[in-house]
């Protein structure tokens, strides 16, 4: 039989994490899928290499790795795994991620339940250390919903696409609307889910198909695309702010290019869910975080009320005592609380 997924890995550096990513896939229990490995020209591509070579001897013809002969950046990388994936699905992972037992067979099952599936948006879980020990679950909906092709799923899939792990995309249709005119946003996968939810149909899936490492240092930056815009090992307010100009260019970009209006309301969506935008430089003195939360602002982030409750709850309770709050509504509810006016496709 043909191969439904391929799990599409984007390396660079974190070899020492390779091998229980590589495991975590490994021991799934379906069987129609590859792992495509794109290492991008790291200090640690001969330690890549070798990790990847012993389950070459192990798992003969599961695992395909290319080495590009220079460092593309994250965008240009995740473009040359689906030009290198052979299955009708690319499902993404980050490279010091986990894919969750059961992972595989949850997705070909959804792909093959609902007709012209082109994206399956995934739940996911973080830890910090240990995998054992989820500290958050990351389920948008309390059940498995349909969404069809079109402008409201779009806005949907938009921003619940940024952790790339467990992203799964329609190969060949992702391969057509390759662009460079986004590189260096970091948010490719987040282009072509939405230029693929304008002509094929999403699914979301609530059963928990990643679990996502905190802590990760990021290591954008290096590729020429990226320079000036993230500084490896760190992350700056600019860079933040870089990033978040980026969501609304790729919301531009694709707006303009399908003639769909989906900016205006992919920013309200953002904005009623901007905690973990406004969180990941809450650690910074007082002045600085005031001046980063009024940049977003003016950016155009603050058009929820809730973004300015999250900037009071991290100036009252802090990081930690903010996320506690959210743990704890989202373990009541069971999933991520609807907050304003949001499409939730059909229940199924």
């Amino acid at each position: 039989m043909s191969t439904l997924i391929s799990v599409c890995i984007p390396a660079y550096n974190r070899a020492a994490l390779l091998p229980p990513l590589l495991e975590s896939i490994l021991s799934q229990d379906y069987d129609l899928f590859e792992i495509v490995i794109c290492e991008d020209d790291s200090p640690e591509r001969m330690a890549i290499a070798e990790v990847v070579s012993r389950y070459f001897v192990t798992h003969p013809g599961r695992i395909r790795l290319f080495e590009n002969e220079q460092n593309l950046g994250y965008d240009r990388n995740l473009r040359r795994l689906v030009e290198m994936a052979q299955g009708d699905y690319c499902m993404f992972m980050g490279n010091d991620d986990l894919l969750a037992p059961g992972a595989l067979r949850c997705v070909a099952s959804a792909i093959a339940r609902h007709p012209d599936v082109g994206v399956v948006v995934r739940s996911y879980a973080s830890f910090d250390d240990d995998p054992a020990h989820i500290n958050q679950e990351f389920r948008y909906f309390d059940t498995e919903r349909f969404f069809p092709a079109g402008a409201e799923s779009i806005v949907t899939v938009f921003r619940r696409c940024v952790v790339i792990s467990g992203v799964t995309l329609h190969r060949r249709l992702a391969q057509s609307f390759a662009t460079a005119d986004l590189n260096g946003t970091l948010l490719y996968q987040i282009y072509l889910a939405a230029r693929i939810t304008g002509r094929m149909n999403a699914v979301f899936v609530p059963q928990i198909i990643a679990l996502y490492r905190n802590g990760g240092i990021p290591d954008f930056g290096n590729a020429e695309s990226e320079r000036g815009k993230f500084v490896p090992k760190t992350r700056t307010i600019e860079s933040s702010l870089h990033f978040m100009r980026g969501m609304l260019q790729v919301a531009q970009y694709v707006e303009d290019t399908d003639k769909v209006p989906i900016r205006d309301a992919i920013l309200h969506d953002i904005s009623r869910y901007s905690y973990p935008v406004l969180s990941i430089q809450a650690s910074r003195p007082l002045r600085e975080f005031l001046s980063y939360a009024n940049d977003l602002r003016r950016l155009g982030f603050a058009r929820s009320g809730m973004f300015y409750a999250y900037v009071l709850a991290l100036l009252l309770l802090g990081t930690n005592g903010t996320e506690k709050v959210i743990q704890f509504i989202k373990r009541r509810l069971g999933h991520t609380p609807t907050l304003g006016k949001l499409y939730k496709g059909r229940s199924v």
